[in-house]
């Protein structure tokens, strides 16, 4: 899984759980998203790791992965929602696995029940896949780290 820096640097995921370490320990919190797009018949899907909010903190950090996925492994709409959130809860496990006690929520890129948009029927299934992995979990419009992080390195 290659990861990349929001400079586009690479980084591997070792570097990021050490990186994650420290903003812990200056009580930073970690938000995990993710976000697809689908262009000329392959869908790339973004998975971002966001860091806010560790003391003397300015501003955020933020990593991400690219996943690119060709005409004969394209995934329905609904099957390419459960896959985003598929995606970012297990970063979110690996993360947790290792470190344990680290402050960390889900983003997810679905509306709510009420908002009558295409993902909501989605909603109360994937906020319960979600919490039910042990996650805080945000929907739109609060899902930052999926809906503009990932968001803007899908497309």
């Amino acid at each position: 899984m290659a990861w990349q820096t929001a400079d586009g640097e690479k980084i591997n995921f070792f570097e990021i759980i050490q990186i994650i370490k420290t903003h812990h320990k200056k009580n930073g919190l970690v938000f995990v998203g993710t976000d697809s797009f689908m262009r000329a018949r392959k869908c790339t899907f973004v998975t971002s790791i966001v860091l806010l909010g560790a003391e003397s903190q300015r501003g955020g950090i933020y990593f991400i992965n690219k996943d690119i996925f060709g005409p004969s492994q394209l995934p329905s709409f609904y099957n390419r929602i459960l896959k985003e959130v598929e995606k970012s809860i297990n970063i979110a496990l690996k993360i947790t696995e290792i470190c344990p006690s680290v402050d960390l929520e889900v983003h997810l890129d679905i509306s709510s029940e009420e908002k009558g948009e295409k993902t909501s029927p989605l909603a109360k299934m994937l906020r319960g896949y979600a919490t039910g992995s042990g996650f805080k979990c945000k929907l739109k419009p609060h899902s930052f780290a999926a809906t503009t992080v990932a968001d803007k390195h899908s497309k």
